[in-house]
């Protein structure tokens, strides 16, 4: 008998239109390690998020009570309700932990943001049920999808008679 004796759920990422239909099925977004600092890739995906997508968005920070006017949970456990779409900026040793919380939050989507990779997370989620999604910016896919991101990542400003969403 060649290769392993147990299952293995390898991580493949999810191609263009995978990602599309990731995007048009989410209706809940759960930022964890989402920042009050304007400085941070959190705050500007937020800000996104709230003013140029359909998503219902939830903060998740313990150390922060409000962000952009909005309640703050302190962990997936607290969330309203089950987040569609679980997206993370947080350190790469934080990822298994915050894995479990999605898992047990019922997420159907672990998106780890720009620069985060960690295939044993991936692979684990993947076995758990969950889409993951690595190394890609949430705010970035999803102008990608909506029509207006230039080569920088910026909305263009380019008037179309195309109607907004995805």
């Amino acid at each position: 008998m060649t290769g392993p004796t147990a299952p293995h759920a390898a991580w493949t990422p999810p191609g263009a239109v995978e990602r599309l239909a990731l995007l048009r099925g989410t209706r809940t977004v759960a930022l964890v390690g989402a920042s009050d600092n304007p400085a941070r890739a959190s705050y500007f995906v937020a800000t996104y998020l709230l003013s140029s997508s359909p998503y219902e968005v939830w903060f998740v920070n313990p150390r922060v009570p409000q962000i952009l006017g909005r309640p703050v949970y302190p962990s997936l456990a607290d969330l309203p309700g089950a987040p569609d779409l679980v997206s993370v900026f947080r350190k790469r040793s934080d990822l298994p932990g915050v894995l479990d919380e999605a898992i047990a939050a019922r997420a159907r989507v672990f998106w780890l943001q720009l620069g985060l990779r960690h295939d044993e997370v991936a692979e684990r989620g993947t076995a758990a049920g969950l889409t993951v999604v690595m190394d890609r910016c949430l705010k970035i896919e999803h102008a990608r999808f909506a029509g207006g991101l230039h080569l920088a990542g910026f909305n263009t400003g380019v008037i179309s008679a195309r109607r907004p969403g995805l």
